[in-house]
């Protein structure tokens, strides 16, 4: 047996400084829940004299063949983030028989394919808990606790600066580049916010989840996104009068006509277990055949709990190269499963309209509905505006397709001023 483990580690960023943080501080622990000690043998830096806490005193180089082409590292693990080069020295780390931890969402939901045929090829372990939800275990669960369930939904908060943004907007009323800007100077929102905001860091992990959750792979370009940009505040107002909140949800469902992946806002019921998941924290919904519903909640990102996820995977190759044994669950796309089109995607739908204040308005506009098979739930009229009237509307559960066309027909009608938004809607009671 290994007498000490050996790791590799690629990045000393924020993530990489947390998980050499845990494994010093908490060496003796771990080591008996390994078997043996682990020990950071070599950091992968691009800027060997920048300043960085020295009292770690782990060995830097620049050279990813110091690391690659080292018998005695056991582990390589990727913080680096990005796709290149660091799909790159994943692929390389696998096809040295090196056992890989990732945190990177990028790289599993685009070339998810390519690395796990290298790792089962060589017979090691890749592993990713740290991709999606930051210390929320769900990679793990979906594949081992809840092996025995067929999953039927996977449903989440997986971004924490929109949920941030959004709950500043629910609590104090503020605008959408009002609490963008102050995201931004939090260090909650990139400089360019265009992945968190438009919907694409929660589609990369969507689409990890769903092919976890539903056996069949999925990727970025299957998922249907749209962000938060067009939230306002009359939005966010209109639909707590209503009894919802909006979140930017992640959703994967399965059902007879395939899987249906996509990311959009949502007007979630204040009932539902995930209206209430506010600030920087993400949870987590799946339902499954056999265990119902369970929930995973949690901080999302951030130095230690994404390093807790990371060291979680560390510790589990660890003890499979302690005890001789590897790639124990690995791919779990074993079929390809139809995709559900955006056009069959069925909700009710929150829309919110300026027409003109005269009579026959609704009448008019009820009947562009009625023409594509849409009932309307509920029709309120909001406040007076000039000389038009605000309606906020609450379909039933139709189809995406039907409420496309009625939109695209009422746009064209002159007593329709302007169509503001249209919101899917998660709530069971309107199906």
């Amino acid at each position: 047996m290994k007498e000490t483990v050996q790791i590799g580690l690629l990045g000393y960023g924020t993530v990489g400084t947390g998980i050499i943080k845990i494994l010093q501080t908490n060496a003796h622990n771990i080591a008996q829940k390994v078997g043996c000690p682990l020990a950071i043998k070599k950091v992968l830096v691009r800027n060997p004299g920048k300043t960085r806490n020295t009292s770690f005193n782990v060995p830097l180089t620049t050279s990813i063949d110091e690391i690659l082409n080292d018998p005695d590292i056991d582990i390589v693990v990727e913080v680096m983030g990005g796709e290149s080069p660091a799909k790159d020295y994943i692929l390389r780390a696998l096809e040295a028989g090196k056992h890989v931890v990732t945190a990177n969402k990028d790289i599993i939901a685009k070339y998810g394919k390519q690395l796990f045929e290298a790792a089962e090829e060589k017979q090691v372990d890749l592993l990713f808990e740290a991709s999606v939800g930051g210390g929320i275990p769900i990679i793990r669960p979906l594949k081992q606790c809840l092996a025995a369930n067929r999953i039927r939904e996977v449903m989440g908060i997986v971004n924490g600066t929109t949920n941030y943004m959004l709950t500043k907007m629910t609590q104090e009323r503020l605008d959408f580049e009002t609490v963008l800007a102050e995201a931004q100077a939090k260090g909650y929102a990139e400089a360019d916010p265009t992945a968190d905001i438009g919907g694409w860091d929660a589609a990369r992990k969507i689409a990890i989840l769903a092919s976890i959750a539903f056996n069949s792979r999925i990727t970025l370009d299957d998922v249907q996104v749209e962000g938060i940009e067009n939230i306002s505040p009359d939005d966010i107002e209109y639909a707590r009068e209503l009894g919802y909140a909006v979140k930017l949800l992640a959703i994967a469902k399965e059902s007879e006509s395939g899987i249906d992946v996509r990311v959009h806002p949502t007007l979630l019921p204040h009932h539902h277990p995930l209206a209430s998941v506010n600030d920087v924290f993400n949870a987590i919904y799946v339902r499954g055949d056999a265990v119902g519903e369970t929930m995973f909640y949690g901080r999302g990102a951030g130095e230690m709990p994404t390093a807790s996820a990371a060291v979680a995977d560390i510790i589990d190759a660890a003890r499979d190269i302690r005890h001789h044994v590897s790639s124990r669950i690995l791919c779990t796309c074993f079929n390809q499963k139809n995709l559900s089109s955006a056009q069959h995607t069925e909700s009710p739908f929150y829309i919110r309209l300026l027409v003109e204040d005269r009579p026959g308005a609704l009448a008019v506009i009820a009947g562009a509905f009625g023409a594509q098979q849409v009932s309307l739930h509920s029709v309120i009229q909001k406040r007076r505006i000039n000389n038009f009237a605000e309606l906020v509307l609450i379909t039933h559960k139709v189809p995406y397709a039907s409420i496309k066309l009625a939109i695209n027909t009422m746009e064209d009608m002159s007593v329709v001023r302007k169509v503001h938004n249209v919101i899917h809607v998660e709530a069971g009671e309107f199906e």
